[in-house]
């Protein structure tokens, strides 16, 4: 890692929600850039003053400022206001500058032409880098070189897990599969607990065993040179509690609805990247 170039950098952030304070907390828990070089961008200044409280960052409400400071900016908005914050950001970017974005959806051609910038990272992390454990998938433009890729590689690094891929069409996978994936097994979790209350625990007793057991699975699965198939076929004994649990799930059509549903969640992704509402069909298909 080149660290002096992230060093010299200031690095602004258009959109100071979660995933960006994530992003600042890892950065700087990491010392890879000192609070002043970074500015944090958004509507309420409340939330500026929030974050620069909390970790002596800077912070303003004008996108346009914070463009013009930044030498790498994180476009880290909800997909839904990108339109109105690329034209803000359009003409305040300079050449060597690398802009880094978390949006959903949003391809990288779109951001290109919209900002007329040509050296853009598109990424797509998720909530559990938040504590460093999360995993972001990220590509670039040809125009981003080898020194602008080692800061994006830095910085998502900070998030925890990273892996470049070279076809953007991985974005949208990625963002269906990791970037969503914690919110169905926070589904399934919540479901287990639940049942847990049905059978008598108290919700503190199913939450706790819930959690423990979720994160045992998880740990043990990755020390494993096993499938998860084979993982689980290990603890279903012939006629025993787990393959009767087991049964009902697949009776239940459990594969196919996290399948459905996370094709569900791709094609959105690419909605959203078209700028399409949701329930909207394409041009061509109206």
């Amino acid at each position: 890692m080149d660290r002096s170039k992230l060093d010299e950098a200031t690095l602004a952030f258009i959109g100071s929600g979660t995933m960006a304070e994530a992003m600042i907390n890892g950065l700087l828990n990491q010392q890879l850039v000192e609070p002043a070089r970074i500015v944090a961008a958004g509507p309420r200044s409340q939330r500026g003053e929030a974050l620069a409280e909390r970790y002596g960052v800077r912070w303003t409400t004008d996108n346009e400022k914070a463009a013009e400071e930044g030498q790498v900016v994180v476009l880290s908005v909800k997909p839904q206001v990108l339109k109105t914050v690329v034209p803000q950001v359009r003409g305040h970017l300079r050449r060597q500058d690398l802009v880094l974005s978390i949006v959903a959806g949003a391809p990288i051609k779109l951001l290109a032409d919209g900002m007329a910038h040509a050296s853009v990272v598109r990424a797509m992390p998720n909530t559990p880098g938040q504590i460093g454990r999360g995993i972001t998938v990220w590509t670039a433009s040809e125009e981003v070189g080898p020194g602008a890729r080692r800061q994006a590689q830095s910085i998502l690094g900070a998030l925890g897990e990273e892996i470049y891929v070279e076809d953007e069409d991985y974005l949208d996978m990625a963002t269906a599969l990791s970037g969503t994936g914690p919110a169905y097994v926070f589904l399934f979790m919540e479901a287990m607990i639940d049942a847990g209350v049905h059978l008598g625990f108290s919700r503190r007793v199913a939450t706790q065993l819930v959690m423990q057991t979720m994160e045992g699975a998880v740990a043990y699965a990755r020390q494993s040179d096993l499938h998860v198939a084979e993982l689980r076929n290990q603890v279903t004994s012939p006629g025993g509690t787990s393959a009767e649990a087991g049964y009902h799930l697949e009776k239940g059509g459990l594969r196919t609805v996290i399948s459905r549903a996370i094709w569900a969640a791709y094609q959105r992704s690419r909605a959203l990247g078209q700028g399409r509402r949701r329930g909207e069909l394409p041009e061509n298909d109206a």
